[in-house]
């Protein structure tokens, strides 16, 4: 089945194009400063974190500006899709029921366009490191491997969101509550190494801790990144894809009447 919506892409690769064009330029249409938000929105974020954290909470950690900048950045990427993607079907539902394309290229172009902007801002991290006396390592040709698992663990969520909530239209407001509860389950603004090792699995059992360990690998500690747990995410991430295409086609069949 995904090989053939592969097919089916290619086919269909220049709407892909146009579609993840327009998700980007629609996102910042009418800004003043536009393709820029894509650098201040994580900034803005890491200074309010970088003064809370270590001054009122008494986070105690090196480095602690760029810990939180690599640890930010990629978190931003996972919320952009959510909160961009959970209602895209639904949006395009006009279209859906004049012309047929591939559904999926709704989900995936807001995905895509996610990750355009996620590798934009990744030269934040670069800016940080360079000039915060961290510096960079051979270890950043991880980089490509380890945005593509969550990609595709991206791609496979929101195949299953933007499909469920056409049906149940509340699910994008429990999903926004429950990625606000992620957040504070995922070490970006503090370490693992906070909490008692024997404690520590509960935290690991979200896939976004693992991806977030292997950015900071790369980026903060310039190490390659733990590959058992790279191998098990990425295969999480290949199971959430396949479950999310198998529920995505269940589903989109009646999308014309629901939408």
């Amino acid at each position: 089945m995904i090989s053939m919506i592969f097919k089916e892409l290619f086919q269909y690769r220049e709407l892909l194009k146009t579609s993840v064009h327009k998700e980007i330029r629609g996102k910042y249409k009418g800004s003043f400063l536009g393709v820029l938000w894509s650098f201040l929105n994580p900034l803005l974020m890491v200074a309010v974190y970088a003064i809370v954290f270590p001054y009122i909470m008494r986070v105690k950690q090196d480095n602690y500006l760029i810990y939180l900048i690599t640890g930010v950045i990629p978190w931003s990427f996972f919320t952009t899709v959510i909160n961009n993607g959970c209602n895209c079907v639904w949006a395009n539902g006009a279209i859906i029921k004049k012309v047929y394309f591939p559904r999926e290229i709704i989900p995936i172009s807001v995905v895509v366009a996610a990750l355009i902007n996620f590798l934009i801002s990744c030269v934040i991290i670069l800016i940080f490191v360079i000039f915060g006396g961290i510096g960079v390592s051979i270890h950043l040709i991880w980089l490509p491997v380890i945005a593509l698992i969550q990609t595709i663990f991206s791609i496979g969520l929101l195949f299953i969101l933007s499909a469920i909530n056409v049906y149940v239209k509340d699910i994008q407001y429990l999903v926004q509550f429950l990625v606000n509860l992620v957040f504070y389950g995922t070490p970006i603004l503090y370490s693992v190494s906070m909490f008692p090792e024997r404690y520590r699995w509960i935290l690991y059992l979200n896939p976004l801790a693992h991806m977030l360990d292997a950015y900071r690998a790369i980026f903060y500690y310039k190490t390659m990144p733990d590959l058992q747990s790279l191998g098990i995410v990425g295969g999480v991430s290949l199971i959430v894809l396949i479950l999310g295409t198998l529920i995505f086609k269940k589903l989109e069949k009646g999308f014309a009447e629901e939408v």
